[in-house]
């Protein structure tokens, strides 16, 4: 654990004032309010962790920080900023920069065809006056290559990059990338406060722990750190304090040194388990050890943020298995890679028969189907109608839709359109009618239209990821409620993957809980909130994981 305190630098106790204050914040998006009075405090020179789930609001405030064009193209928002205890409008990035704020980007803003000099000094190039320039204009003077040069190799030595300044960005490794974006924010002049969202998410260990090791240099030289992360051992590693935010909301501030890994995950996904779907009536399935409809042995994944790294685990035949864990543990990495979406290796069983992992499409070929979490990557035609969308897969696989006359086949037109619009009605997809292109719906009802795709490959098994990401209330409940029903009433194995343990205990016979790509345990939808806030911060492991009966 770190034990750097902030009264331990320079002599600064914990009432000095902050470099950054953020009081009582609110933003509202079409009278939707993501962010509910939030505060955010950080002191210079010290790392503050700003944690919570995805929906959380962190990206809303880190725009708000940044004077992003959505929030001031969507009405502003309420609240105070203070940079070194004075009030400030930020209403640009530009703004931002000049008060001394920088963010390091988990998507890279480099230029390839440039050497890491020019990335460093992109917009900020050192030039001297030649002839034209004093007859022109500033704009065209000389640049003062040597002194660009010079300043890069000082930014590159304050993190201990050894890279040469010359060196062209495209090629290089994704940790150099990562340290380049680092260099280019420490070369701004009276650089205040650095942002770093998920740092470490597509970095190696070993250049995890180095870009870690860095942000303690950052630091010791007194620039303020905000560090964005899900994964927990970080910040109990380099953070001196964290703000955890859940559903928009300020939920609580901490010294790491009077906190642990189990209260930060108690924080981040603590709430009030609301029974989101009425009881189904009498439960008169029978679920056994021997009947199993999905099995796992040394399960890996090469999903780039959600890693699997050995997963063994059985979900037994006619069950409603939960897989739940903090964003970027590997928890959407286990049916992408059973989809053969991502490259994965080990040992997956449907039903008793073993699977390809190296043939896309095998799954489907085994009466498995699947709603991805990227509904608009993965999930849709977007410009294909609703009709379109939800027989397409079906014709694909199953051969359905189709007259056939020995070798020939002839679409279906009117059973198509018979099943969409069943499917229309069935699921309360709101639309214009089924040649409505998919694009053009909200958020909730594409995921309605990825759920009608893949039911209508009538699966034995249903893997679902994030059910209900980003959809109201009424919806969530409704698609909820439509997957007990397929559960209840057709034996169908439904297996939900999702963020909000919420929903997870409200449906789920047993919930799997992932942390840094392995299983920590099976835990059942009643037992505590400690029991699952130990899980999910990887200190729960039992008999291999498995627990629940």
């Amino acid at each position: 654990m770190n034990n750097r305190k902030a009264s331990d630098k320079g002599g600064m106790t914990l009432e000095r004032s902050y470099v950054l204050k953020m009081d009582n914040i609110s933003k509202e998006y079409s009278g939707n309010r993501v962010l509910k009075g939030v505060s955010l405090q950080v002191r210079p020179g010290e790392i503050h962790a700003l944690m919570g789930e995805n929906g959380a609001g962190k990206s809303t405030l880190m725009n708000i920080l940044f004077g992003m064009p959505v929030i001031h193209s969507t009405g502003g928002f309420e609240g105070t900023i203070e940079v070194d205890g004075q009030p400030v409008k930020i209403d640009t990035p530009v703004k931002a920069m000049e008060l001394g704020i920088g963010m390091v980007h988990q998507e890279f803003m480099l230029i390839p065809g440039f050497t890491v000099t020019e990335n460093i000094k992109i917009g900020r190039e050192l030039s001297h006056p030649n002839l034209v320039s004093r007859l022109v204009g500033k704009s065209m003077e000389t640049l003062d290559l040597a002194a660009m040069k010079k300043d890069a190799q000082a930014a590159l030595d304050t993190i201990g990059l050894k890279l040469s300044p010359s060196q062209k960005v495209g090629g290089l490794p994704v940790g150099y990338m990562q340290f380049v974006e680092i260099a280019r924010e420490i070369d701004k002049t009276g650089i205040k406060l650095l942002v770093f969202d998920e740092p470490t998410a597509v970095l190696t260990e070993s250049e995890a722990a180095r870009l870690l090791e860095t942000m303690k240099v950052i630091a010791s030289r007194g620039i303020a750190i905000i560090f964005i992360t899900h994964r927990l051992d970080e910040v109990m590693e380099v953070a001196d304090s964290l703000t955890v935010l859940r559903d928009g909301e300020f939920v609580a501030r901490r010294e790491i040194a009077e906190t642990s890994v189990v209260e930060i995950a108690e924080l981040m996904i603590g709430r009030k388990v609301e029974k989101l779907v009425e009881d189904q009536g009498e439960d008169t399935r029978v679920l056994s050890d021997d009947n199993i409809a999905v099995s796992l042995r040394n399960y890996v994944v090469h999903m780039p943020g959600e890693l699997v790294k050995g997963v063994d685990l059985d979900i037994r035949k006619g069950e409603i298995f939960g897989i739940g864990g903090l964003a970027g543990q590997g928890k959407l990495g286990i049916p992408n890679g059973i989809m053969g979406l991502y490259t994965a290796s080990g040992e997956v069983r449907v039903n008793g028969e073993l699977l390809d992992l190296s043939r896309l499409g095998e799954a489907l070929h085994h009466k498995v189907a699947f709603v991805s979490e990227d509904r608009r990557g993965v999930g849709l035609l977007l410009d294909e109608s609703i009709e379109k969308n939800i027989v397409f897969s079906a014709m694909q696989v199953n051969n359905d839709f189709f007259h056939k006359y020995g070798w020939i086949r002839l679409h279906n037109g009117s059973a198509t359109r018979r099943h969409a619009e069943e499917m229309v009605k069935k699921l309360d997809i709101r639309c214009t009618g089924i040649r409505q292109t998919a694009g053009r719906l909200s958020g909730g009802n594409q995921q309605k239209v990825c759920l009608a795709r893949a039911l209508t490959l009538n699966p034995e098994i249903l893997f679902v990821s994030e059910p209900t990401r980003g959809i109201d209330i009424g919806a969530k409940k409704l698609v909820l409620e439509y997957l007990v029903k397929l559960n209840r009433e057709q034996g169908m194995t439904v297996i939900v993957v999702s963020s909000e343990l919420a929903e997870l205990r409200s449906v789920c016979d047993r919930i799997a809980i992932v942390s840094d790509g392995r299983l920590a345990s099976i835990l059942r939808p009643d037992d505590s909130d400690a029991d699952f806030g130990l899980a999910m911060s990887g200190g729960l492991k039992q008999g291999g994981g498995q627990r629940a009966g």
